[in-house]
């Protein structure tokens, strides 16, 4: 396991926007946003869990890096479980499905152009962090000049 360096390749992902990406949905109306939330609701998401932060990696890959990455080990499953869920309400509210399956990851940082980074990733020291899980969140993302601003739309609380 590795732990983060303080000072990361690329732009780091402030803190406040840290988050998994369950369905990314792109551009949506009023109309599909709602019967979404209705689907949401509809879902039986379970109980609140912990996950364990074990690794560092890169999309789309370590030697041409634009995504580095926190990976989940312990609580994957739960994560891929919602990551279902979330997929079958958005096919049910009229979204194609999505193409790529669902990594469990935090994106801890972005480069804007692609770059090399097997040496940060070899260099790293182990990590151990374990976060509880307790929404499912319906985010919108707003893109600015500095990094993207989230705002909650409905939130899903795990019992």
């Amino acid at each position: 396991m590795r732990q983060i360096p303080a000072t990361l390749p690329g732009r780091a992902t402030p803190a406040e926007n840290w988050h998994f990406t369950l369905r990314f949905l792109g551009s949506t109306d009023a109309a599909h946003r709602d019967r979404l939330i209705d689907a949401l609701r509809a879902k039986r998401f379970g109980s609140a869990f912990e996950i364990e932060f074990d690794s560092l990696g890169a999309f789309p890959n370590p030697r041409r890096a634009r995504v580095l990455w926190v990976g989940v080990g312990n609580g994957h499953e739960k994560l891929e479980s919602l990551a279902q869920k979330a997929e079958a309400a958005a096919i049910e509210s009229g979204y194609e499905a999505e193409a790529r399956k669902f990594t469990a990851h935090l994106t801890i940082s972005r480069m804007k152009e692609a770059q090399p980074v097997t040496d940060f990733l070899t260099k790293a020291r182990s990590i151990h962090a374990v976060m509880r899980v307790s929404d499912v969140v319906l985010f919108k993302s707003e893109p600015g000049s500095g990094h993207s601003r989230y705002t909650v739309v409905a939130a899903f609380p795990l019992k």
